[in-house]
């Protein structure tokens, strides 16, 4: 009855988790006989009775020769004093229905404290820590003789450790305010008291005690944020209990925000914004242990912003300690944003909503392939998840359950992968190789599904797909673990052949070890990084990363040992994406996905608009025209403007038109790169790509007006338009620009059309194609794409893009240059030798009936853009024709 009374009043004024809320009931200048009567009481558990020298009788009220905190019964009312006898009393009273039976004469020296029994009358321990703590928070002066009285720490200690909950509840406050005082410097006993914060946190919460593991965590926080010798102590002793009071706090919120924060004060991250700092770093090992937890604060949507983004930072650690170990924890966390996105509002369509409206129909239907490529990507990337972490069911093998990535693979997808990969009793060999690919499929199916979508960007990038593709950018990982398996099969070859063995296994020589595609997955990953530098938190995010925006730079200038075109233009366009700072007052420019620059090394002010100044000083510095490139049927952004070997596909594999388009020409050598920047040096040259097919069986592809309105999107946002600018075009290419201005016409986006003073064609089929008119029962089979079927001869809408042209030649407003094959060009290769050859743009349908026509003699479709030499006409007469164009706006 007693205890419980008592325990009353102690938490009706405490027991908060909040301490900072708390309103003592005790002075805030108690004097230093108290504090240290309640100090002794703490570490020795006990009350000291000393009879008095002038009068060896004990006084009816029990408080004669008291010493430090006792109980006195006075009139039937239960007291509480300190320092009773001399001078005055500061008393507590008691509830007045509590009986408390006179205290035991015979006692004398030590009586044990609560220690022991706290069913009768000794409370002395609970109450001098309830006291030491309202005196701790009642001011700074309580606590400073808190301090000094208690120098070591021990005392403090002694209540931490102490085995009652209401001791440890007083002295987790008392700690709280003394290491929460910025006055008061650290004793060396504080990496003890978070350890002893740690344990009591974690046998809290294995009893559901939430408000003491509540006040624990709290105060152990606190510890760790002062203390860089506590988190030394708990990275090394105290990991798996902080491992333990996650997983048994998992649905309270306040505690996992709590834990998060102190994982990240363990981890420190002083690598994202380029600081020369030491960090300190978790073991592969514990890095794998957390990799699971971390990935449930990042995706569970009931976890707020601030933890998570707290989460993605302690993960971004993570990989950056564990080297190629971290590639299943890389590959998992792109798994789980790919899955996301195919949760997004795009994919929803897929699930049964009612369908689209017309307008949107052509969307739905590219939306609908993406995701439906993008599901078996996502499962095939999961079980390279759990093969890559090296799970098998071999007997002998370590049990998932003692796996450091055992709480990481029970996450979904990875356990459904995981049950499927045990089952089988001789699972294939897995690879670098194989690792790498189901990365690389990944994430173009992930940049897929987020190119044109707003929503999917922000949701990926709010779950840390920029720190994710930070790493694959940065980190030569599957290169790592190709040369770990060469190294590998190098040792056991040179054992086998050191005893004698004839029979090495098949897969463990170095012949077997297969190249990875890091550099395609460095390429896919710098396109998504591309087309998220347009959001404006990570915008702010990679300016400020000062090693990523070196690594962009030197990638993008051609520093980095890299050939790849496309890398080095998604470089120099996330660089020009985050280094203009807003300006409300003009239209800030975007370099999107799909849009290429020719020369990325040249310097970022030749590549941006023209910045307000001094006109002349400008126009030195920056080109004063804009030359866009647009490929045809199966074309690409650079592979179709190659220098050509010869000008007719004759000796093409089989296949269609995309093969042979792939086939022709150098490898490496675009001649508007090599060529066109040096002869024209007044303008920037770029180069765009979108998606075209000849067949619906090799993807979904944009009708005509849909490639059109996008591109035009896309250039009118980086700023393409605000100056002359000539279309080089190839193809359907041609087609999608007459559409672009068409488009610009009707939506008022008159500077764009006053701008574009010319277009040269490359076998453009301005009335139709051959290709589109082949008989039905072929159309059957090749299911033709919407874009091929839009090229029918005689058909409307290209009647009226012609005259549309047409009458803006007339007008003077705009030049126009055309060339046409002369050649048949392979279709289909037929077994036997047969071949399916035809002219794939007469010249009748090449010549649109205004400006020049240059006919190339002795070229097919394919290679009609496609020059030998700078004296070939297909090069020459377009350099005649843009120096035309600069000297006639020279002279306006």
């Amino acid at each position: 009855m007693l205890v419980a009374a008592l325990m009353d009043i102690i938490t009706s004024n405490c027991d908060t988790t909040d301490p900072a809320s708390l309103h003592p009931v005790l002075s805030g200048n108690a004097s230093l006989r108290d504090i240290a009567s309640a100090i002794e009481v703490i570490e020795q558990g006990s009350i000291h009775f000393e009879n008095d020298n002038n009068n060896n009788d004990d006084g009816d009220d029990g408080d004669i020769g008291m010493k430090g905190i006792g109980i006195k019964v006075l009139g039937g009312t239960t007291i509480l004093g300190f320092s009773p006898g001399k001078g005055e009393e500061l008393t507590v009273p008691l509830h007045n229905a509590v009986s408390l039976p006179e205290l035991d004469r015979s006692f004398s020296g030590t009586v044990p404290g609560l220690w022991d029994d706290l069913q009768r009358e000794h409370v002395a321990v609970p109450f001098a820590t309830w006291a030491l703590a309202n005196w701790a928070l009642a001011s700074g002066t309580n606590r400073l003789r808190i301090q000094e009285l208690d120098k070591d720490g021990q005392a403090v200690m002694a209540a931490l450790m102490a085995p009652e909950r209401t001791v440890k509840w007083h002295g987790s406050l008392v700690a709280h305010a003394l290491l929460d005082d910025p006055n008061l410097p650290l004793t060396g006993s504080v990496p003890d008291w978070s350890s002893s914060l740690l344990n009591t946190a974690f046998d809290a919460s294995g009893s559901e005690d939430v408000s003491l593991v509540q006040l624990a965590l709290s105060t152990f926080l606190i510890s760790v944020e002062r203390s860089d010798e506590s988190k030394k102590v708990i990275r090394e002793k105290g990991l798996e209990l902080l491992r333990g009071i996650t997983k048994q706090t998992e649905k309270n919120i306040n505690l996992q925000e709590m834990l998060v924060r102190v994982l990240g004060l363990l981890c420190e991250d002083n690598h994202m914004n380029g600081s020369s700092d030491t960090r300190a770093q978790l073991s592969i090992e514990e890095g794998q242990k957390w990799s699971g937890i971390l990935m449930r604060w990042i995706f569970d949507r009931y976890y707020p912003d601030t933890m998570r983004d707290t989460a993605i930072r302690i993960l971004s650690c993570i990989l950056e300690d564990c080297g190629p170990a971290s590639v299943p924890v890389s590959q998992g966390w792109l798994t789980l944003l790919l899955n996301e996105a195919l949760g997004s509002s795009q994919t929803q369509n897929m699930k049964g909503n009612p369908p689209p409206p017309q307008a949107d129909k052509v969307k739905h239907r590219i939306d609908h392939f993406n995701a439906s490529s993008a599901m078996p990507i996502a499962n095939q990337l999961a079980s390279a998840v759990v093969r890559q972490a090296g799970i098998h069911s071999e007997p002998g093998t370590i049990s998932i359950n003692e796996a450091p990535l055992a709480d990481f693979l029970s996450l979904e997808p990875f356990a459904t992968s995981l049950k499927n990969v045990l089952k089988q009793k001789n699972p294939p060999k897995f690879d670098a190789a194989d690792s790498a690919l189901a990365t690389l499929q990944a994430i173009k199916a992930l940049s897929e599904l987020c190119s044109d979508d707003i929503a999917c960007q922000t949701k990926i990038s709010n779950l840390g797909a920029l720190s994710l593709l930070r790493r694959f950018l940065l980190r030569d990982d599957y290169e790592k673990l190709a040369a770990n398996a060469t190294y590998d099969a190098s040792n056991k070859s040179n054992k086998n052949s050191n005893n004698s063995e004839s029979n090495v296994e098949s897969g463990t020589d170095n012949s077997s070890i297969r190249v990875p595609p890091a550099a395609h997955v460095r390429r896919h990953a710098a396109r998504l990084l591309n087309i998220l530098s347009t959001l404006p938190h990570d915008k702010s995010a990679i300016k400020y990363d000062k090693i990523l925006c070196k690594w962009l730079n030197d990638c993008a200038a051609g520093l980095v040992q890299c050939n790849d075109l496309k890398l080095q233009s998604y470089c120099r366009s996330v660089l020009l994406n985050v280094s203009v700072p807003e300006n409300p007052e003009r239209k800030i420019p975007q370099f999107c996905d799909g849009l290429f620059f020719v020369n990325p090394e040249m310097p970022q002010g030749f590549l941006a608009n023209q910045e307000e100044g001094n006109k002349e000083e400008n126009e030195k510095m920056h080109p004063t025209w804009d030359v866009v490139f647009v490929h045809g049927l199966r074309g690409g952004p650079f592979n179709s403007w190659r220098i050509a070997d010869n000008k007719c596909s004759t000796t093409s594999k089989a296949g269609l038109v995309e093969n042979i388009d792939q086939d022709a020409g150098k490898e490496g050598t675009c001649w508007p790169r090599e060529w066109l920047s040096m002869d024209f040096p007044h303008g920037r040259l770029f180069t765009v790509k979108y998606k075209t097919n000849l067949s619906d069986w090799t993807g979904a592809s944009l009708p005509l007006q849909e490639v059109s309105s996008m591109l035009l999107r896309r250039l009118l946002a980086a700023g393409i338009g605000t100056r002359p600018v000539v279309f080089v075009t190839h193809s359907l290419g041609g087609l999608v620009v007459k559409q672009m201005l068409f488009q610009a016409k009707l939506n008022n986006h008159n500077e764009f059309l006053h701008n574009t003073a010319g277009i040269v064609f490359y076998s453009c089929p301005h009335f139709g194609s051959k290709l589109a008119d082949m008989p039905w029962r072929m159309g059957f089979v090749l299911r033709p794409a919407p874009s091929v079927g839009e090229l029918r001869s005689g058909s409307p809408r290209l009647l009226e893009l012609n005259d549309f042209i047409r009458s803006r030649n007339n007008k003077g407003t705009l030049d126009v240059l055309s060339f046409s094959e002369t050649q048949v060009t392979p279709i289909v290769e037929g077994y036997g030798g047969w071949a399916l050859r035809m002219e794939v743009v007469p010249i009748e349908s090449a010549y649109p009936g205004f400006g020049e026509l240059v006919v190339l003699d002795g070229t097919d479709h394919v290679n009609s853009c496609k020059p030998l030499n700078k004296s070939d006409p297909s090069y020459a007469e377009t350099l005649k024709f843009l120096k035309k164009l600069t000297a006639q706006r020279d002279k306006n």
